[in-house]
């Protein structure tokens, strides 16, 4: 929030033409034809608008600099008693949330395609992935609500849509680095900001404002910790709270309940 008031007197009518040019083409092609993938096509022609025109938008390379185009060797850490004393209480945090953050991502795709994840073998997996991502430098990485929920718009209805997700990236990173590099940046927050919409299920909002009071407020507490800290604290507190509710729920009898007599 303090970057975007900060930037508000830098606000280009190019990058927001381009953001709703996007948002526009991904909601008409989706009612054209809904299994066309309108999400890579919509950002793909909004980008390339922009880098033939020579737009002042800010594009991937011009943001963030060239991208690799391979992945870095494989390396062992140095592990030691005082490192592993000093990373633990951090490394059992992000487990923990990034294990919440994993399987609130899969209840997500549950919801939008009717299907049921398998919690244990998703927290498995998750645990092995990042460990052979270490090996590579790499941080510790989740399941995406944003990704998961963009994937199953475009079409995903299995898990070998991430597999096929993976390996785009993996290719894209190999052979098609310099062309990412001008997909630009409005474009893809174009993208999220249909995504975000979605996952809201506009659908439930009704039933959302009938819910009981101290379910609101747990979720404006969590919308507004989204905003102004980070998802990772946005969760961790709303699960903590949302299970303390929980608990006091089923300790507390029912409102039609009497003692019976005796």
């Amino acid at each position: 929030m303090q970057g975007l008031w900060a930037a508000r007197s830098d606000t280009a009518w190019q990058a927001v033409a381009t953001g709703l040019a996007t948002m526009a083409l991904i909601v008409g092609l989706r009612r054209i034809a809904p299994r066309f993938p309108g999400l890579i096509v919509a950002v793909g022609l909004t980008s390339a608008i922009v880098v033939l025109a020579a737009l002042p938008v800010d594009t991937i390379f011009s943001r963030f600099g060239a991208l690799p185009r391979g992945l870095p060797r494989p390396v062992l850490p140095e592990l030691g008693w005082d490192r592993i004393r000093a990373l633990l209480p951090s490394a059992l945090v992000i487990a923990f949330l990034a294990s919440i953050e994993s399987l609130l991502s899969a209840l997500v795709a549950d919801r939008m395609i009717g299907g049921r994840h398998r919690p244990n073998a998703e927290v498995v997996a998750q645990g092995a992935a990042n460990l052979g991502s270490s090996l590579f430098g790499g941080l510790p990485a989740t399941g995406a609500i944003a990704r998961t929920a963009t994937n199953v718009r475009a079409g995903g209805r299995t898990p070998v849509a991430g597999v096929v997700h993976a390996l785009t990236i993996l290719a894209v990173m190999a052979l098609a680095a310099p062309l990412a590099g001008y997909l630009a940046m409005p474009a893809l927050a174009g993208l999220l900001i249909l995504t975000a919409w979605n996952m809201s299920e506009p659908q439930n909002w009704g039933r959302y404002a009938r819910a009981p009071a101290a379910d609101k407020v747990l979720l404006v507490l969590t919308l507004l910790l989204t905003v102004l800290a980070d998802l990772t604290i946005a969760i961790g507190v709303g699960v903590a709270l949302g299970l303390a509710l929980r608990l006091r729920r089923r300790e507390a009898p029912p409102t039609d309940w009497h003692t019976p007599d005796r």
